[in-house]
C-alpha cells in the first residue's frame, strides 16, 4: 500500500521517514517530494509498505509529532489528471 505523508518538516530526511514507518512493518520505499526549481523538500512524501503495516502506521502516526510537525498520514490516492499541457500562458 502507498501512503501519503503530509505536513513534514523541511528537516525530515527520507531515512528518518523510513525508520519512523519501519516500526510498523517492512518499508519498500520512502520518498520525499522535492521542488524541481530549488531542489528542496516540498513538505510531503510517500511511503510504500505492506497493507497490514500501512494500516498500523496510519492508526499510530496520523496526527502525531515528527520533527516538530503534526504529520498527516493516509492512503495515497491516485493522481488526478489536471488536464492541459503545462504551458506558460502563451498569448
Amino acid at each position: 500500500m502507498k501512503l501519503y505523508v503530509g505536513n513534514l518538516s523541511f528537516d525530515t530526511s527520507e531515512s528518518r521517514l523510513n525508520e519512523t514507518f519501519a516500526q510498523f512493518g517492512d518499508v519498500q520505499s520512502a520518498n520525499l517530494v522535492m521542488d524541481r526549481e530549488t531542489g528542496r523538500p516540498r513538505g510531503f512524501g510517500f511511503v510504500e509498505m505492506s497493507d497490514e503495516g500501512a494500516r498500523k502506521a496510519i492508526d499510530a502516526l496520523d496526527g502525531k509529532d515528527l520533527d516538530g510537525r503534526q504529520i498527516k498520514v493516509n492512503e495515497a490516492k491516485p493522481r488526478e489528471n489536471r488536464g492541459g499541457g503545462g504551458g506558460r500562458g502563451r498569448w
